[in-house]
């Protein structure tokens, strides 16, 4: 069975923003959606608002034979009893990954992978490709002002689509180009150490037959200079000079940063992005490195990048006046350092308040040491307790953010750190803590993003 030619799906935890953008692909090619979450949200309502019935208990009696396709996300394990019960009736059931999968080989797909980074460089790439006129269809794996959501019916043969290591689900997609941001450790609930996630990379890579097929990796990366890289088309970018698209001439201003583009040797002018970083800068420069392939005019890529104001909490500036709000979605060590970074860039002279959820147990206690010292751009670190991922925790694990934050105080004691336990407390004492021009930013890839309405009345104290 061709799982695209299904007429009535029903998706186990619609809500996900993954599941979601797959449901909003469905919806654009008449298919009938239904499905379920535990939890109503902005992302479900909008689903809602489409036509899509959503139960918000997941039960075997949501599910009728009606269906020809159940699929289902990482979170939604096969004792679900929706699960269940689609096996007892025997509806063909897929996990969103090996759909998307599917999805990937109706187009030319270009996959868009890394330990960081790749919704944005996802979010660029297609954004510069609508500019230009060249329609994509797109899925991001955040919500993006350029597509009005998560997913873009495009009407071209192109597919840009965000690309996810986790459990290695890139592994089955079928691109024809591969956008590789970097390689880190993460996610060692699955992989074994850094070398396996190296190797399952490389396996990644390999799928890269073809003669036309092309590369886009940056050289500048340590892990991925260790791969052994495909005999098909490749494209370097990185700071590094040797890198076929190479950022030089670094200028950090309030509010904006410039830099200027070397392309196979020669200066093609001066780019500017209204987003902080220098991980913006290299997402920048994979974006400009792929759709320079394409022949996108040089101007066309300025503009679009010009005009990029970053995506749902990535440095998403929620508030800028005597007090400055921002939510991300930094999860990982490297993130949380960089973001950090990137604001004491934008923001020079303003205290800096980062208040960040850890995201599993898992993570946090195989990257422990590396959190610790992620810290060096704050001066006030508030650390809820840590978000527990459904079906990914050991059993018994014993490690709490009040862990974290007594090694934060032990590695630099003059800093203020502070453990705040449940959410609510964390509001409080968030409200105690912040003052006027200071920057308040909201990280994690959990719940705590829901403080940040709060805090958005909040007056200085």
């Amino acid at each position: 069975m061709n799982l695209l030619n299904s007429h009535n799906i029903f998706i186990s935890g619609i809500g996900g923003i993954g599941t979601s953008a797959l449901a909003r692909f469905f919806i654009s090619r008449g298919v009938t959606v239904s499905g379920s979450d535990g939890v109503k949200s902005e992302i479900t309502e909008a689903l809602e608002k489409l036509g899509v019935k959503i139960y918000y208990k997941q039960e075997a009696a949501s599910v009728s034979p009606d269906f020809d396709l159940f699929v289902y996300s990482a979170a939604v394990p096969p004792e679900n009893p929706e699960r269940q019960k689609a096996k007892e009736l025997k509806i063909l059931q897929k996990s969103y990954f090996e759909v998307l999968g599917e999805v990937s080989r109706e187009f030319k797909t270009i996959a868009v992978s890394g330990t960081n980074g790749k919704s944005t460089t996802t979010a660029m790439i297609a954004g510069i490709l609508i500019d230009a006129g060249i329609d994509p269809t797109v899925i991001v794996g955040s919500q993006c002002s350029k597509l009005e959501s998560n997913f873009r019916a495009g009407k071209s043969d192109l597919f840009v689509v965000e690309a996810c290591e986790y459990r290695a689900h890139m592994l089955l997609l079928k691109p024809q180009t591969i956008v590789l941001t970097n390689i880190e450790e993460d996610h060692l609930d699955f992989y074994k150490d850094l070398n396996h996630i190296i190797q399952t990379f490389q396996q990644y890579v390999n799928g890269l037959r073809a003669a036309d097929d092309l590369l886009v990796y940056n050289s500048d990366d340590v892990n991925i200079r260790t791969l052994k890289l495909p005999k098909c088309k490749r494209i370097s970018y990185g700071f590094i000079p040797g890198a076929n698209v190479c950022a030089e001439n670094v200028r950090k201003l309030p509010g904006k940063q410039m830099f200027d583009v070397i392309y196979y040797g020669q200066n093609i002018g001066e780019f500017e992005l209204n987003v902080p970083g220098n991980f913006n800068i290299y997402n920048a420069l994979a974006a400009i490195a792929y759709c320079l392939t394409l022949d996108v005019p040089i101007g066309k890529v300025k503009q679009s990048l010009r005009e990029y104001r970053g995506i749902w909490r990535r440095f998403e500036v929620i508030r800028n006046d005597n007090i400055a709000l921002i939510s991300d979605y930094a999860h990982h060590p490297t993130a949380v350092d960089g973001t950090l970074r990137a604001a004491r860039e934008f923001m020079p002279g303003r205290r800096i308040v980062a208040v960040f959820q850890p995201h599993q147990k898992d993570r946090t206690k195989k990257l422990f040491n590396d959190f610790v010292k992620s810290f060096s751009a704050a001066d006030v670190v508030v650390l809820p307790e840590i978000y527990d991922v459904a079906g990914r925790e050991e059993v018994g694990m014993q490690i709490s953010s009040d862990d974290l934050a007594k090694a934060m105080k032990a590695f630099d004691p003059k800093k203020q750190i502070y453990f705040t336990g449940d959410l609510d407390n964390t509001v409080v004492e968030v409200k105690k803590l912040i003052k006027d021009e200071d920057v308040v930013i909201v990280m994690g890839a959990g719940d705590v993003y829901n403080i940040v309405g709060v805090l958005r009345a909040t007056p200085a104290g």
